[in-house]
């Protein structure tokens, strides 16, 4: 796509610090490293987000996660990774080119603060199998 950044950074157009890349792969440096060795991982084919991700495309790019992961680890020693990925606005996507964050972990002062309230409690065995089996059956 002609105006997505991260298309421009597979053609060239603009310049990124490259980790990684095969075929059908690309992982970069983030240019806002929230840790030292933050790395967007990346397919090289348009794909707006996980919705749209067809399965042979998802197998490349999470099959070479795990070597970027090792990579980072060898690196920086870092004690922990976090693994994420935004899709749509509302969940803070800001490129919409789907990317993994591989963001290493150092310390409770690392400036990575995602953390989430959990609301096990507020459901019953009942309502849980409720929500599996919505979810299922669209699958």
């Amino acid at each position: 796509m002609s105006d997505c950044i991260f298309c421009k950074i597979l053609d060239g157009d603009i310049p990124s610090a490259k980790v990684y890349e095969d075929d059908d792969v690309y992982a970069f440096l983030d240019i806002s490293q929230v840790t030292e060795g933050h790395t967007l991982v990346i397919p090289k084919n348009h794909c707006e987000n996980v919705y749209d991700l067809d399965d042979d495309t998802a197998a490349k790019l999470f099959k070479a996660v795990p070597t970027i992961a090792r990579g980072i680890k060898a690196a920086f020693k870092p004690e922990g990774l976090n693994m994420l990925n935004n899709n749509g606005s509302f969940a803070d996507q800001s490129v919409f080119h789907i990317h993994l964050h591989l963001i290493p972990r150092y310390d409770e002062s690392d400036g990575f603060k995602a953390k989430w309230e959990t609301h096990g409690d507020d459901y019953t065995p009942e309502q849980l199998n409720r929500i599996a089996d919505s979810i299922s059956s669209h699958i």
